[in-house]
């Protein structure tokens, strides 16, 4: 057991999960066959292992901080309180807020528990509006149509509500309420957690921890609730917390279910039930803490997949039986590849181009655009050497960029990126500005496309110039949010 090597052998976390060791005689064959059938060819894998049978697998691009939308940290929460005694599972939602009852409330609304919150079972056809000031009440004035604790339908507002209901019984934010009683003591220094109008964490999602953290989030369930031979969450929670609660399909049948896929395995406490014993948080576009007991072993990736399902599908199929109780043979071809491989991931960079011609042109112009969705209102280009300067004014604001040719230029912005909850009052606030990386390429002689890279995130966001003499179309492209694409914007060159 890893938590056993941590004590007796005194080795550190960071000791393992920075080390590449081949005389450990871990799955590299098994890890290297999983690399080369990833299907998103934006998805960067850096790998660090554990110690014995225990595989940490994390998927990170340029090795930065993440943004997740993996928030089922509320889960501890859940526990914080039950050991405190001051929230019990069967505890009723409505007597937290009872400054923001609707005029009626229905039987439904009055039986709704704290525990139909955690299992996603909360009556709700539709999510509550995110749009308005007072998130609370427009929860609570969200219909319950179906009794609470019999249908699951999945809610980022219920998690919401457990964030709310945690800040009224403590006076803290969930964020500074884990700080001394899970962050810390697992060694966790780099977080943070979005904030709405009220000034409550999200909850359902805006919580950002680098993936290796979240190994560590897993490894403490895996070894029900110890970290260096001190119990931070009791064991019997744990166990309760992680076993199956409510199914999302319960007509399917068993022969049926064992052949879907885990979005089809049930739920438990904010987290997904999983296939061959196991169980998972996860968040939009391939987030996952998958913890597998029966191999002793936990599977950590983050990534931006369009069909994040199939990412666990590989896992069954290519990690899961590499990971073994017996010593394995030593494998140095293996070995190799995988020690080459890892120092080579990187994210696709845009080609290096030239156009001398173009770039004359329109360096130093400003691009005075007509009125847009966007709300902006002018971009100006400056080409300095290899860099790609752009300045993006809007109604209320002025952003600096800078984007390297044939490579990533890093940084930091305060404008907000693609967001799932872009629409949301006071979406990505109470967060430090956003680490990007930049890079440019001439499509053609008239078309210019700079990548803007939210390392904080899991989102890209393209935006391509085409330059039809003074006129110029300005179209951005946000990765898999279809929903968010803009008519092109239409400008001149001044």
């Amino acid at each position: 057991m890893l938590e056993e090597d941590l004590i007796k052998n005194q080795i550190t976390w960071d000791s393992i999960a920075h080390s590449f060791d081949s005389t450990r005689r871990r799955p590299w064959k098994q890890c290297i066959d999983f690399i080369n059938n990833l299907k998103e060819t934006d998805l960067a894998v850096d790998m660090g292992c554990g110690n014995g049978r225990h595989l940490v697998l994390c998927a990170e691009n340029c090795k930065q901080v993440i943004g997740l939308d993996i928030s089922r940290v509320l889960l501890n929460i859940a526990k914080y309180k039950l050991k405190e005694k001051k929230l019990n599972i069967d505890d009723k939602v409505i007597s937290f807020f009872p400054e923001s009852l609707p005029d009626t409330v229905c039987p439904f609304l009055a039986e709704l528990k704290v525990k139909d919150l955690l299992t996603m079972s909360a009556g709700q056809r539709q999510e509550s509006s995110t749009t308005t000031n007072d998130w609370i009440k427009a929860f609570l004035e969200t219909p319950v149509v179906n009794e609470p604790g019999t249908k699951y339908r999945y809610s980022s507002m219920a998690s919401y509500m457990l964030s709310a209901i945690v800040q009224k019984v403590t006076g803290e934010k969930v964020v500074d309420y884990l700080a001394p009683r899970l962050f810390n003591p697992l060694g966790i220094e780099v977080y943070d957690w979005e904030t709405n109008p009220q000034g409550i964490n999200t909850g359902g999602w805006g919580l950002r921890l680098t993936t290796e953290d979240l190994a560590k989030f897993g490894q403490l369930y895996l070894q029900k609730g110890r970290w260096y031979g001190k119990q931070i969450l009791p064991e019997k929670w744990i166990e309760e917390a992680t076993s199956l609660k409510i199914y999302q399909n319960p007509d399917l049948s068993q022969a049926k279910r064992d052949s879907a896929n885990d979005s089809q395995q049930g739920y438990c406490y904010q987290f997904w039930n999983a296939r061959n014993n196991s169980y998972m948080a996860n968040g939009a576009f391939g987030q996952f803490v998958l913890i597998m007991p029966d191999k002793d072993a936990i599977v950590v990736f983050t990534s931006e997949s369009s069909d994040m399902w199939s990412e666990l599908d590989m896992v069954w199929k290519y990690l899961y039986p590499g990971i073994r109780d017996e010593s394995l043979p030593l494998d140095k071809k293996s070995d190799a590849e995988m020690k080459q491989r890892l120092a080579s991931l990187t994210l696709p960079v845009p080609a290096k181009s030239y156009n001398e011609e173009m770039r004359s042109k329109i360096s130093g112009k400003t691009i005075s655009l007509t009125e847009n969705q966007r709300q902006i209102k002018s971009m100006t280009l400056q080409f300095k050497d290899e860099l790609c300067l752009l300045n993006l004014k809007t109604d209320t604001a002025s952003y600096d960029f800078s984007f390297a040719s044939g490579s990533w230029q890093i940084g930091e912005t305060k404008m907000h990126g693609p967001n799932i909850f872009a629409r949301s009052y006071n979406n990505l606030t109470g967060l430090p500005p956003f680490k990007i990386a930049g890079a440019y390429t001439w499509k053609d002689d008239q078309s210019l496309e700079i990548t803007l890279r939210y390392i904080d995130s899991m989102h890209t966001q393209r935006i391509t110039f085409q330059f039809d003499n003074n006129k110029v179309f300005v179209d951005f492209k946000d990765s898999n949010f279809p929903w968010s694409r803009t008519p092109a914007l239409e400008g001149v060159m001044l």
